[in-house]
C-alpha cells in the first residue's frame, strides 16, 4: 500500500466503524423495542392462561351450585317425608281429651257391671288406633323429674321421696312416633 492508501484506509475503516455502530446501536433498539413489546406466542400464552382460570371458576361455582341444588332436593324430600309421617300428629293430639275422659270414666265407679265393660271395650280400640297411628303414652309416676316431659304443677314436701322425683301423675303424658306430644302434668317431691 501507498502512503495515500493508508489514510484513505484508515478512514474507510473508521467509518465502517461508525456504520457498524450506529446498526448495532439501532439493531439493540430493535432488540429491546422486541424484548419490550410481548410476542404473538406470550400474548397467546397469557389468554390462554386466563381462560383456563376463568373455567376454574366457573367449574366450582357450577360444582358449588350442583351442590346446593342437591342438598335443597334432599331437605326437601325429608320435609316431605316428615310432612306425611307426622300428618295425623295434630288429629291425635285433638282426640287426646276424648282419651282422657275415657280414663275418668273408668275410674268413675258404676253400679252397672255391663256399663263398664262396655267403656273399657270402646277404649281398648280407641287406644289401640291411636297406638297403630303411633301415639306412646309414657309412665312418669316414680320417675325423676324431666322438664323436657314433665310440667310440674305442684311441689310438695316428702322425706320418704327422692328431690325432684314424680309422686304423681295428674295427666298423662304422650309421645307420637317418638317427638313429645303432650308433656305429662305432675306433682314432684322436694325433700323439707
Amino acid at each position: 500500500m501507498s502512503e495515500q492508501e493508508v489514510p484513505n484506509a484508515i478512514q474507510d475503516v473508521a467509518a465502517l466503524s461508525e456504520e457498524a455502530q450506529a446498526a448495532l446501536k439501532s439493531s439493540g433498539e430493535e432488540q429491546a423495542a422486541a424484548e419490550a413489546a410481548p410476542t404473538e406466542a406470550e400474548t397467546v400464552a397469557a389468554e390462554r392462561d386466563r381462560l383456563a382460570q376463568e373455567k376454574a371458576e366457573l367449574q366450582d361455582r357450577y360444582l358449588r351450585l350442583a351442590a346446593e341444588f342437591d342438598n335443597f332436593r334432599k331437605r326437601t324430600e325429608r320435609e316431605r317425608l316428615e310432612a306425611i309421617e307426622y300428618a295425623a300428629m295434630g288429629a291425635v293430639k285433638a282426640l287426646l281429651p276424648v282419651l282422657d275422659d275415657f280414663e275418668r270414666a273408668l275410674k268413675a265407679q258404676s253400679s252397672d257391671a255391663d256399663y263398664v265393660r262396655g267403656i273399657e271395650l270402646i277404649y281398648q280400640r280407641f287406644s289401640d288406633a291411636l297406638k297403630k297411628l303411633g301415639l306412646e303414652p309414657f309412665e312418669s309416676e316414680g320417675k325423676p323429674f324431666d322438664p323436657n316431659y314433665h310440667e310440674a304443677i305442684e311441689r310438695i314436701t316428702d322425706p320418704n321421696v327422692e328431690q325432684d322425683t314424680v309422686v304423681a301423675e295428674l295427666q298423662r303424658g304422650y309421645l307420637f312416633k317418638g317427638r313429645l306430644l303432650r308433656a305429662a302434668l305432675v306433682r314432684v317431691a322436694v325433700k323439707g
